[in-house]
């Protein structure tokens, strides 16, 4: 910003960067702004999640979209939505020339099976508003086209983050922050895909969570047992081990052993100066000696061995992701027989990847 390639305007609350919002002010709105990067920038955004609901417009320019583990090349016009329980980034890894726009609300929900609570300065129907939590909740789409209202609705926006102080300026906020609202419901409306209510269900929380162990390891690092992972989902122990016996056919403690061992695996290749001991630690392995014995056992030779084959001789396992599409195919199968196929913020913050945890789900 110093440096005039990328001009910064935003509100904000908590961590989020921007001219300080009041506790009275605009309760929920976590951030509001936008950027405008002149030419490609050296610096880029890093997998988070963010603790709402949160609403992009890409209003100039050309980005990539990093959500779910799918890249989308965003083109002028389109808008991204991201849930609070979605890892995404924008770039690739680093800002493409664009002029971005953003909202971030609290909707007091951290997991895909919690109710969402609009903020009262939401002037939709109770029944739109309603319409608008489910739709989000219950499609996967991340990706969308941007009605003139939503780019209407997000200049209003950024007129007023650009002199917060300014006379009407917080008039044209709310006015702005609605007409985006319920330009993303109409734009819903239109689309009318096909709701899933399993999104909304506690097994897919469970399945998100077991996906973080996977993919995260600030997440696979935390000193996890039955009871708290149960508990970072919302669900109790029995259920938590059904649902992940059924995704993974392993018990939760066998699966977060495994999912530690694979990514230790997976590091000792990649990092060779780092020592055994400090990826051990990472992976959430609390004795170096623990670490080796149960590495011996899962892949038939020692750390510094493995290393230096530079190959898994262990067993592969599959995603939580390709397991669930196996079990998809096997319950399609045994149903109907064979079938053919057919055929996602604010200025960039140093933050790592959040773990899943009572706060955060995966």
């Amino acid at each position: 910003m110093k440096s005039g390639k990328v001009g910064f305007h935003a509100i904000g609350r908590k961590h989020y960067p921007g001219a300080r919002l009041e506790a009275a002010q605009f309760a929920g709105l976590l951030s509001a702004g936008y950027w405008d990067a002149r030419g490609d920038q050296g610096w880029g955004m890093e997998l988070h999640r963010n603790e709402g609901v949160e609403i992009c417009l890409l209003e100039t320019g050309s980005m990539q979209f990093w959500v779910d583990e799918e890249v989308h090349l965003l083109a002028t016009g389109r808008m991204t939505i991201t849930r609070p329980w979605q890892l995404h980034r924008q770039g690739d890894p680093n800002i493409a020339a664009s002029r971005l726009h953003w909202v971030t609300i609290d909707v007091q929900a951290e997991r895909p099976d919690q109710s969402w609570v609009w903020p009262d300065w939401v002037l939709l129907e109770r029944e739109d508003r309603e319409e608008l939590a489910r739709r989000l909740q219950q499609t996967t789409m991340p990706v969308w086209q941007a009605s003139s209202d939503v780019v209407k609705g997000f200049h209003r926006i950024a007129s007023a983050v650009t002199d917060p102080a300014g006379r009407g300026s917080r008039s044209s906020l709310a006015v702005g922050l609605n007409e985006v609202l319920l330009g993303v419901l109409e734009a819903l409306r239109a689309e009318n895909r096909p709701e899933e209510p399993t999104l909304a269900s506690r097994e897919h929380t469970v399945k998100l969570f077991l996906t973080d162990l996977q993919k995260n390891l600030t997440s696979l690092a935390q000193p996890w047992n039955l009871a708290s992972m149960a508990k970072a989902c919302g669900v109790g122990t029995t259920f938590f081990s059904r649902v992940c016996r059924m995704i993974t056919n392993d018990s939760p403690l066998r699966f977060l052993s495994l999912s530690r061992l694979d990514a230790a695996a997976r590091l000792l290749r990649e990092q060779p100066k780092r020592s055994v001991t400090d990826i051990a630690f990472d992976c959430g392995f609390q004795s170096s000696q623990y670490f080796a014995y149960q590495f011996q056992r899962r892949f038939g030779s020692t750390p510094s061995h493995h290393r230096e084959l530079g190959s898994t001789t262990g067993p592969g396992r599959l995603s939580i992701r390709q397991a669930g599409r196996a079990q998809e195919s096997s319950r399609s199968n045994a149903t109907f027989g064979p079938r053919k196929s057919a055929d996602q913020a604010g200025i960039p913050r140093n933050s790592k990847k959040k773990p899943v945890s009572a706060k955060r789900p995966g």
